[in-house]
C-alpha cells in the first residue's frame, strides 16, 4: 500500500541567526495527482518526469523494476489496483504499461493479452470520475489507406495491434471520459539501445565493419517520447478546463523515415559512416509478427487544441543516444 503519510510530506530548513529549523510540512497537492503505470518503461519515464516538473505531484507504478523509485503493482492483480487508485486517489492516470513489443505480443499471447486488455479494463473500471489517458498505437490500423483520422475503421494486421484495439474498446467500456491517444513507433533516453525499435539501430550504425541490410519498405514516423509525455500534461491540464474532452486522439512525429533511412539520420547526426547500411526492398516472409506498410496518423485533432510540438529528430536523436556512442571523444567534444 502506498505510504500516503511518507508520500505528502516535505522536508523545510529554516535558517534564524543563532538557530537552525527542520520542519515537516504536508505538500499541499489536492488538485493535480498524477498516477503513471508503466512508470519504469521508456515512455512511462518520461511522463512521470514530465508531471513531476511542472508541478504535478507524481506517483509511478511499475513491477519487476519498480522498487526503490515506484510504487509496485501487479496490474493483474484486480484488487491490489484498486487499491493503489483509492490509496493515492489521482485526478489523472496514464496508462503506459503495455508490452508493446509485436513478435513477443506473438509468442507469448497469453500474458500480453492480459496486460494490454485485462490489465486496461480493470484500471478503467477502477478510475470511474478520474481522468483515463490510455496510451495505444498506430498499429490498430493495415497501413493501407494513410493518413488515418481518429475515427477511420481499425483493421490490425498482427496480434499486438488487435490487443491494443481490444484494450481501447475495454477503456472506454468502462470509463467513457476517457482519452485514447494512439502513438507510432517511440524512441528516447533509452537504458539500453534496445529499448526502441529507432535507438537499436545506432547498433547497426557504429558496427561499420560489416555490411548491414536494413528495412527500406515500410514506413515509419519516430516520436519522441519527451514530446508524447508532454502532449499527455496538456490534454490533462486542458481536461480541467473543459470536462467534455475525451475520447480518441492521435499524436506522431512528421518525419517520414524507413528504417534504413533513420539508420542513415543516426550516423549523419554523429558523423559517423553509412557505406556498410544497406536497404533492404523486399519484406522477407520469416520477418515475425506482419507490420502496417504506412500507418501515418492524422493529428489535426490535438492540432486543433493547440497541441504541435515536435522535437526534430536530428536535435532529438543525439539527446538520446550520446551517452552509447563508442568514440568517446565526440561526447567529450560535443557535450563537455
Amino acid at each position: 500500500r502506498l505510504d500516503m503519510n511518507r508520500s505528502e510530506k516535505e522536508m523545510k530548513i529554516f535558517f534564524i541567526p543563532g538557530h537552525v529549523e527542520i520542519v515537516e510540512e504536508p505538500i499541499d497537492a489536492p488538485f493535480r495527482r498524477v498516477l503513471v503505470t508503466g512508470a519504469t518503461g521508456l515512455l512511462g519515464r518520461a511522463v512521470y518526469k514530465e508531471f513531476r516538473n511542472h508541478d504535478w505531484y507524481t506517483v509511478g507504478s511499475g513491477f519487476s523494476r519498480a522498487r526503490p523509485r515506484f510504487e509496485k503493482c501487479d496490474l493483474l492483480d484486480a484488487s491490489a489496483v484498486k487499491q493503489m487508485i483509492q490509496d493515492f486517489q489521482p485526478n489523472v492516470i496514464v496508462h503506459c504499461a503495455a508490452e508493446r513489443r509485436p513478435d513477443v505480443v506473438q509468442n507469448q499471447t497469453e500474458s500480453a493479452t492480459n496486460l494490454n486488455v485485462a490489465a486496461s479494463g480493470t484500471i478503467a473500471k477502477e478510475s470511474a470520475g478520474i481522468f483515463l489517458i490510455y496510451i495505444s498505437t498506430d498499429y490498430v490500423f493495415d497501413g493501407c489507406n494513410p493518413p488515418y483520422k481518429e475515427h477511420d475503421t481499425p483493421n490490425p494486421l498482427n496480434l499486438y495491434g488487435k490487443t491494443k484495439l481490444e484494450g481501447e474498446r475495454e477503456v472506454l467500456r468502462h470509463n467513457p471520459g476517457a482519452v485514447i491517444l494512439r502513438v507510432p513507433v517511440l524512441y528516447g533516453d533509452v537504458e539500453k539501445t534496445a529499448e526502441s525499435a529507432v535507438t537499436v539501430l545506432l547498433d547497426n550504425v557504429q558496427d561499420s565493419s560489416v555490411p548491414s541490410t536494413i528495412d527500406h519498405c515500410q514506413q515509419r514516423f519516430p516520436t519522441y517520447v519527451k514530446d508524447v509525455a508532454r502532449v499527455c500534461r496538456l490534454l490533462s491540464e486542458k481536461r480541467f478546463q473543459d470536462p467534455s474532452l475525451r475520447g480518441i486522439f492521435h499524436f506522431s512525429g512528421k518525419e517520414q523515415m524507413t528504417k534504413y533511412e533513420i539508420a542513415c539520420a543516426i550516423a549523419d547526426a554523429f558523423n559517423l559512416p553509412s557505406d556498410h547500411l544497406r536497404p533492404l526492398t523486399e519484406v522477407p516472409t520469416d520477418s515475425g509478427a506482419l507490420r502496417p506498410q504506412n500507418a501515418q496518423l492524422d493529428c489535426s485533432r490535438l492540432e486543433g487544441l493547440g497541441i504541435r510540438h515536435h522535437t526534430p529528430f536530428k536535435i532529438a536523436i543525439t539527446e538520446s543516444l550520446w551517452p552509447f556512442l563508442h568514440d568517446k571523444r565526440w561526447r567529450q567534444t560535443v557535450f563537455h
